[in-house]
């Protein structure tokens, strides 16, 4: 360095590693967000309509050709079955679509050798964490919306909200709750049959063992208590309760424990981000 220089010439530049942007990076953020959204809308047909008319496809079955059209008692009340099973449908969809999208983008990184695309710009586990989780969640949103829509258009099914804070609070905790697995299991998976894996022998089983088709009141009291751990049950009763009115489990129960056990998979999340777990080598 010349010694002529002006000591207030000489810009101080970090060192490798240590980061220059200290507070949180929202362009970094949104700029993630949009590129998750518009990946899967730019074939909404298959990411968000297919899996409302394929949920549709469920009512018709279970009310019309199975002919399931026994009242279920829930709560002290009678609910007919089309109007017991349709919220639990919604928020099922909307779930299992938030896991597909979270599962896909780090998997798909990975396997085609494009993961810099998320390790290289200056942005933060957090903020890693926060984009690809917000998308997920839009899609979820997006895809329940169509699922109630087409639920609302088809006779003699009525899904209009007695309680809509209860319809934000428990799907906004059931997608989040898939995913933060749907993340996990894109990190832990090498290629599409471990993914594939998880989502046959995890989340489909927790799905359809938790209350969506039935009334857990119904079950002998093992399967019932057994019933009472699955995360999924709590959502699922809880989103039916608010657009019922009644639930056949305790609400304070879910309202409380799907935000602890979202808290704890959010920061595993974060945990194995920032440690660079199984993404970089």
């Amino acid at each position: 360095m010349s010694e002529l220089q002006p000591r207030a010439a000489i810009v101080a530049h970090a060192e490798p590693g240590v980061p220059v942007i200290r507070k949180m990076n929202w362009i970094g953020v949104r700029t993630l967000y949009v590129k998750e959204v518009r990946r899967f809308f730019k074939v909404q047909l298959q990411t968000i309509w297919a899996p409302a008319i394929t949920t549709l496809m469920f009512l018709v079955i279970f009310t019309v050709a199975l002919g399931a059209r026994s009242p279920v008692h829930v709560g002290g009340a009678t609910i007919p079955f089309a109007d017991f099973v349709a919220p639990g449908l919604i928020i099922m969809g909307a779930m299992q679509n938030a896991f597909a999208n979270s599962s896909f983008s780090l998997l798909v990184g990975k396997m085609q050798g494009t993961i810099v695309d998320y390790l290289m710009p200056p942005i933060s586990a957090g903020e890693l964490l926060a984009g690809l989780i917000g998308a997920a969640v839009t899609r979820a949103f997006l895809v329940g919306l169509a699922v109630w829509l087409a639920m609302a258009l088809w006779p003699g099914v009525h899904v209009a909200p007695a309680r809509p804070e209860l319809v934000l609070w428990f799907g906004l905790m059931g997608s989040l709750l898939l995913a933060f697995l749907g993340l996990l299991t894109s990190l832990w998976a090498e290629k599409f049959d471990h993914a594939a894996a998880v989502t046959n022998f995890v989340v489909q089983p927790l799905s359809l063992l938790s209350g969506t088709f039935y009334s857990v009141e119904r079950l002998a009291p093992t399967f019932r208590a057994i019933s009472h751990l699955n995360p999924i049950f709590y959502v699922i009763s809880g989103f039916r309760a608010g657009f019922l009115g009644v639930s056949d489990s305790p609400l304070a129960v879910g309202a409380v424990a799907l935000p602890a056990v979202n808290l704890a998979l959010g920061l595993l999340c974060w945990t194995l981000l920032k440690r660079g777990w199984r993404i970089k080598s």
